[in-house]
């Protein structure tokens, strides 16, 4: 049975595709799958490789129905169209309700199942009322999720400051964990402007070369050590992490910027400091 990798719905979801054996697809192709949820719309990324399958750990497994027809574009069109208007109502059953939450997204399913609703909020919110009132003017189950603001990045955001598509509505399945120590260690600006993404939170992107970066700071003396190098002993003030450097400074007196090479010895380890 051919398997293929695809991705579907607002969140751009991943999940393994199964097709009928007579089935052959191609990437790029827009399909129509079937998902827990229901009926929905899959974009083809490639072949369900064994290397991308484990890639791709607990990813669900969905079935492939057919590529997406004249008469199924339309049909998206047409959906896509009432997404517009099922959000303002949604909004405005809010506003008239005054709940406390911010309406995102709203994701109508191709095959009608049920309507999703993104959501921000800062505490609980007793939506019941507003669920029965939705259910009854759009006749379907509505299914409300809150969301944070790196989803509502995801679903809304388009280009990031490096020109390309956001990480998060591309190729990244899971949210990383990303800290200010990995700007530090990388040498980024710490101008938060600069090092937040589209969400307001640090970028991604800096979690991507940070164990590359811990692995060659291991390579070097720490910030304080004393050292013997081919110049004599000199306390090490800095490192350059990608370069493989350390700046010193020496017994008599000078700063040198030395590749690590050039450091015979470690005397006694000082301190770490930050980078």
């Amino acid at each position: 049975m051919p398997r293929y990798i695809v991705r579907y719905g607002a969140m751009r979801l991943l999940a393994v595709g199964n097709a009928r054996d007579s089935d052959c697809y191609q990437r790029g192709m827009q399909l129509i799958v079937r998902t827990q949820r229901g009926l929905e719309v899959a974009e083809l990324l490639c072949e369900a490789t064994p290397d991308a399958v484990e890639r791709l750990a607990d990813t669900p497994a969905v079935q492939i129905l057919r590529e997406m027809t004249q008469e199924d574009i339309r049909e998206w069109d047409h959906i896509r169209a009432q997404e517009r208007q099922e959000f303002e109502s949604c909004r405005r059953l809010v506003q008239q309700m005054s709940l406390p939450m911010e309406v995102v997204d709203v994701e109508h399913l191709f095959g009608g199942e049920r309507i999703v609703v993104y959501f921000l909020a800062e505490q609980r919110v007793d939506f019941r009322e507003l669920v029965k009132t939705l259910a009854s003017e759009f006749q379907t189950r509505i299914e409300m999720r809150q969301i944070g603001v790196r989803d509502e990045a995801k679903l809304l955001a388009d280009y990031g400051d490096c020109g390309k598509p956001v990480c998060c509505n591309t190729h990244l399945t899971s949210m990383p964990p990303v800290s200010m120590k990995m700007a530090k260690l990388q040498k980024a600006t710490l101008d938060p402007s600069k090092i937040s993404g589209r969400c307001g939170r640090l970028k991604c992107c800096l979690r991507y070369e940070f164990d590359t970066y811990e692995e060659l700071q291991r390579e070097l003396p720490p910030v304080g050590a004393e050292v013997i190098t081919s110049f004599g002993r000199a306390r090490v003030l800095g490192q350059e992490i990608l370069a493989q450097q350390v700046l010193v400074h020496t017994e008599d007196d000078r700063r040198m910027l030395l590749d690590v090479k050039e450091v015979l010895s470690v005397v006694r380890k000082g301190p770490q400091k930050s980078t």
